[in-house]
């Protein structure tokens, strides 16, 4: 038997993996979903979503990919930046690509007058592009910003011909700093922080409802436990969840309580 069986969920409630199933809209990423899509409603060209590590960027890139793909005026693309070792030619065909540029030419000079065509085609279209970069701290070189200011500058009287939204660690905000041009680009930053303790016991139950509990598995002083320990970042309250339900179902105990995840904390290594 596995711990959902046990608790009657149809399945794992606190995966670290990204599932947009279990967004959780707190009134930050609902904050954060509006300003994006004002950017991109509007065309301004470059955002910047910053958060820290486990703070949910991927999920909210996601998230907004499909709210984007269900609404026809968009043509959306997300990319998800794997390593560091990007170069400004490979970041520029994989954008085309994704815009749906037919066999993109692998010489920039050749690149750039294609994407402009079909950038063209899509506002002709009346459509609107926009691309979504995840994991965009990994993107460190000036090259690299300087092909997003390119980017920016490709338009037509009124309004830009591609809207790029940026999702990254804190760190991106020093790497962009190589470009101050690109950094006056910037039309709209926002920063996620960590959830509140109210919206970190939201957060548990709201996940554990999409698996389908219909009762409280995790005690007052568990969820005051998660929250001391995770301080509201996303990944650590899945993570304390997660072990604290296994040790719950080891023990053959029905509820998760404060004094187990305080054990779990500290074999993570985990402090208040």
């Amino acid at each position: 038997m596995s711990y959902e069986q046990h608790f009657g969920l149809s399945e794992q409630p606190f995966s670290n993996a990204a599932d947009s199933r279990f967004f959780y809209e707190s009134s930050q990423h609902q904050e954060a979903m509006i300003r994006i899509i004002h950017a991109v409603e509007t065309m301004k060209g470059l955002a910047v979503v910053i958060g820290g590590p486990g703070a949910g960027k991927t999920l909210l890139a996601r998230r907004m990919l499909e709210r984007l793909e269900a609404d026809d005026k968009y043509e959306a693309a997300l990319l998800v930046i794997v390593h560091s070792e990007v170069t400004a030619e490979w970041l520029l065909k994989k954008i085309a690509t994704q815009l749906g540029v037919p066999n993109p030419p692998d010489r920039k000079a050749d690149l750039l007058p294609a994407l402009y065509e079909r950038l063209t085609a899509i506002y002709e279209a009346g459509r609107k592009a926009v691309v979504l970069i995840d994991e965009a701290n990994m993107l460190q070189t000036k090259e690299i910003f300087e092909e997003f200011r390119g980017l920016s500058n490709l338009e037509v009287p009124g309004r830009k011909l591609i809207s790029v939204v940026l999702f990254g660690l804190p760190e991106l905000e020093t790497y962009m700093a190589v470009d101050p041009p690109l950094v006056q680009r910037v039309a709209l930053k926002f920063t996620i922080k960590p959830l509140h303790r109210e919206a970190t016991i939201a957060y548990v139950r709201h996940r554990l409802g999409i698996v389908g509990c219909t009762r409280d598995i995790f005690d007052a002083s568990a969820l005051e436990a998660v929250y001391a320990f995770s301080q509201g970042i996303p990944r650590l309250i899945n993570t304390l969840c997660d072990n604290g339900l296994l040790e719950t179902f080891l023990v053959k105990k029905d509820i998760v309580t404060g004094a187990i995840i305080e054990g779990v904390a500290s074999d993570l290594g985990l402090k208040k």
